[in-house]
């Protein structure tokens, strides 16, 4: 009775979403409204999706109703069900990102797949003798194909010199403006015509269907649904891959969207005979939306989500509920391979948080090279050529709680081990950083919670930072070739391993502050007039000798407290060939230390060839018999 009365009274933005709901009208689902469940009336309830769809006047605002909301929330999601919230004014003002957002959940919470078009005939042969699902498969590759000549046919195409062959509009992984794109021809056999792409596409496959098949219940099985809400039941895998979003980097749906409006045009009913379109066409549950779907995509951007931060916990919300279903229908004895790579502490620091709230530990982590180090943006940014694979399994429920100043101990005990297998292995720079939080997440996250003395738990970026500290003094022991540490400034111990690091990449501040802080720099004092390092909005770049000879700042100074200081300076007298004003100047600064030439050959050793730092360096090291070296300053004043 109270959900029939409800239904007579409906509010304005319930009356006007029940419209655009009802008869199937959003992807063929059925939408009920003032609908009973228990004790509860849900204004809209979509069964297939288990979503229920509120509409808030101006009373939810109210603390104590909000408090009612949140207690009726967690009872309905305790029975499985889901909620969506709508303000009456986003229901009246905002009604396509309403519908977006429904669309998007319906499409991803739902595995009632709508019935396909039903083959005609005798045998699954339609009218005219052909088999339907051939037919299907022909139709899918050729579209295939078609969405690669429009990758190759666009203005933001590209002349590659270096293959004399046309570069299509994801050959880079940026969309920049072209000046002078090219321009293919599709009728001949060049570059990106379609018989070299149709050629492509039957090569690729001739090569599958040279796999043998496997037939019975072991045959390969392809689903679509959302990560977050796994088909499968409790313990039923014995091991699962995943390569999952990595935090900010590409959003794939947008990028979809490109080849999505191609293929849902070629997917589209045909016209009948003189008619309108007739029937479903191919895939119609794939090509619902005029668009793909956006709302449920773990990916962290503060556009879609409202904020830096609110991204930030969006996506660690959804990933922790994704590796939770990984969790669920992994088998006790079961393991989890998690791909990841991303060059920021804090993209590490979501994903480390989002296992271990899954209740997944590691127990072995791999750096495997996967990324192309020629790209056109890794000349520019610190990009990394590793990806780290991640083994991991179940927590124990019974897994001890770990006392910090025990469980650092082992921590370096088991990073300083991996660090010199890696070492040895050739892998340097971001890579060789990134790969130590593998070992460090094994012995850490072994435990259900590691405890400082006081009691208070320790966080993953605390961990992430003792890490740094840790990589960073192997690293500078192993860059020195053993060198005494002690007589190393920190401001040069930062430069250096910024170059080995970095290069001369510039990097976003909080990663460029955590390296810092690792060898006790804080990094606004080095930004200073005349100063090392140079902020470029959020973003810092380390100043080679170059750059900094153009600082009129750094060019008057004459005594260096730091050897980085007096080094590059030395670089400039030697590029300028100034030899007596650079004989001088090592004479009052550090030209005495043999630390300080250990330096000077160490970064040379880590700036790649050509580089002209490197020149500079190599040069200064070949002369540096013929320097005039006096060992006080006070007997060269009195010369």
């Amino acid at each position: 009775e109270r959900a029939r009365e409800l239904r007579k009274n409906a509010t304005r933005a319930e009356a006007f979403l029940w419209e655009l709901l009802r008869n199937r009208q959003l992807l063929g689902r059925k939408f009920r409204r003032q609908h009973p469940i228990g004790r509860f009336i849900a204004d809209f309830f979509c069964d297939d999706a288990r979503l229920i769809i509120e509409i808030d006047g101006a009373v939810h605002q109210e603390p104590n109703q909000q408090e009612q909301d949140r207690a009726r929330e967690e009872v309905l999601r305790q029975h499985g069900y889901h909620l969506l919230r709508f303000t009456n004014e986003q229901v009246l003002y905002q009604t396509v990102q309403v519908l977006r957002t429904i669309g998007d959940f319906v499409l991803t919470h739902s595995y009632e797949t709508p019935p396909s078009p039903e083959a005609s005939g005798e045998e699954g042969r339609g009218d005219d003798g052909a088999n339907p699902e051939f037919a299907r498969a022909v139709v899918t590759y050729l579209a295939l194909a078609f969405d690669r000549l429009a990758a190759a046919y666009n203005s933001l195409c590209r002349w590659q010199p270096a293959g004399e062959k046309i570069a299509d509009v994801f050959s880079r992984q940026a969309l920049p403006m072209v000046w002078d794109f090219a321009e293919p021809n599709p009728f001949g056999s060049a570059s990106r015509s379609w018989d070299e792409l149709f050629k492509d596409t039957v090569g690729v496959l001739t090569h599958l269907t040279c796999i043998p098949p496997v037939d019975g219940a072991n045959a390969p099985a392809v689903q679509q649904g959302s990560a977050t809400r796994l088909p499968w039941p409790d313990n039923f895998f014995d091991a699962v891959l995943t390569d999952p979003p990595y935090y900010d980097n590409v959003n794939y749906s947008a990028l979809s969207d490109f080849f999505y409006v191609w293929l849902k045009r070629i997917f589209s009913p045909l016209p009948q005979r003189g008619r309108g379109a007739g029937g479903e066409g191919l895939y119609p549950d794939l090509f619902a939306t005029p668009l793909t779907p956006k709302s449920q995509e773990i990916v962290q951007d503060p556009n879609r989500q409202g904020g830096k931060e609110q991204a930030k916990a969006f996506f660690e919300q959804m990933l922790t509920q994704a590796f939770r279903e990984i969790h669920r229908v992994l088998k006790p004895e079961g393991i989890a391979v998690i791909v990841f790579a991303h060059k920021t502490t804090e993209a590490w620091e979501t994903v480390i948080n989002a296992l271990l709230e899954a209740g997944l530990y590691m127990t072995a982590s791999w750096p495997i090279h996967t990324e192309m180090q020629s790209r056109l943006n890794a000349q520019e940014t610190a990009s990394l050529a590793s990806s780290i694979y991640m083994v991991c399994r179940k927590r124990p429920a019974e897994a001890p709680v770990g006392e910090y100043p025990s469980v650092r101990r082992e921590i370096e005990e088991r990073i300083r081990h991996k660090l010199t297998q890696f070492w040895d292995e050739g892998i340097r720079g971001a890579d060789f950083f990134m790969s130590a939080i593998g070992p460090a997440v094994e012995a850490f996250g072994k435990y259900a919670r590691v405890e400082k003395l006081s009691g208070e738990p320790v966080t993953v970026a605390e961990l992430l930072e003792y890490v740094r500290k840790v990589v960073a003094e192997f690293a500078l022991s192993r860059i020195l070739h053993n060198a005494q540490l002690g007589g190393v400034d920190a401001l040069t111990r930062f430069y250096l391993l910024w170059r080995w690091t970095y290069n001369h990449a510039r990097v976003p501040f909080d990663e460029a502050r955590k390296l810092a802080s690792g060898v006790g720099v804080e990094l606004t004092e080095a930004w200073l007039p005349g100063g090392l390092v140079q902020k470029e909005k959020e973003y810092v770049r380390v100043l080679s000798p170059q750059g900094r000879g153009k600082d009129s700042r750094f060019a008057r100074q004459t005594e260096f407290a730091t050897m980085v200081d007096a080094l590059q300076r030395a670089c400039i007298l030697w590029e300028k060939n100034r030899q007596k004003e650079l004989h001088d100047h090592l004479a009052i600064n550090y030209g005495a230390n043999e630390v300080f030439w250990q330096v000077a050959q160490a970064i040379s050793e880590v700036l790649p060839e050509g580089d002209r730092e490197k020149q500079a360096l190599q040069g200064l090291l070949y002369g540096r018999k013929s320097y005039r070296l006096d060992q006080q300053r006070g007997l060269f004043e009195e010369q």
